[in-house]
């Protein structure tokens, strides 16, 4: 499987990329088109999507911090679900940082969102019980309740609200 960074919404793959991401998230967490063309700026944040050949599998959108790395959204392509690709994409981050990993995933109220959970912790990420909201991507929604989940270990309440304090204004900022 190859990995590749889009940089651009001219990149080959965007547009296949954008469309499952649209798909795959609620409005609510989801980036205005023209959001995501600013993000794309930044040298820290990562577009990168999975090929296996030419063949587009998912994508992993996540920011390179200098004491973290900030999964934003990652998702495979319906026809490539439950077959073992998340894990490879996910292993691929995991095994190329010595810095913690972050990520958001929805309260665990429906069975969907307990499932993403499970999948998570199998694959050695742990599950923080501190309140965590985050700003609303668009304007007019409201912010969103959501828990972190941090691999390899836990982090402190207090490192969660350092990661706030430091790392929202850079990953929400206003479209």
């Amino acid at each position: 499987m190859k990995q590749v960074r889009l940089q651009k919404t001219s990149d080959h793959y965007f547009k296949r990329a954008w469309e499952v991401y649209q798909e795959a998230f609620p409005i609510e967490e989801q980036r205005s088109f023209e959001g995501q063309v600013k993000v794309l700026k930044e040298n820290n944040y990562h577009f990168d999507i999975l090929l296996n050949g030419e063949e587009f599998i998912g994508f992993i959108l996540w920011w390179n911090f200098d004491t973290y790395k900030y999964i934003d959204h990652f998702a495979t392509a319906k026809a490539h679900r439950n077959k073992g690709f998340g894990k490879l994409i996910l292993n691929k981050l995991m095994e190329s940082t010595d810095n913690p990993i972050l990520l958001e995933v929805e309260l665990p109220t429906s069975s969907i969102n307990k499932r993403r959970i499970k999948f998570y912790e199998r694959i050695g990420f742990q599950l923080n019980q501190h309140y965590y909201e985050t700003p609303p991507l668009k304007v007019g929604l409201p912010p969103l309740q959501l828990l972190v989940m941090s691999y390899p270990d836990l982090i402190s309440k207090n490192d969660l609200a350092i990661f706030v304090k430091k790392y929202h204004p850079i990953i929400f900022k206003d479209d």
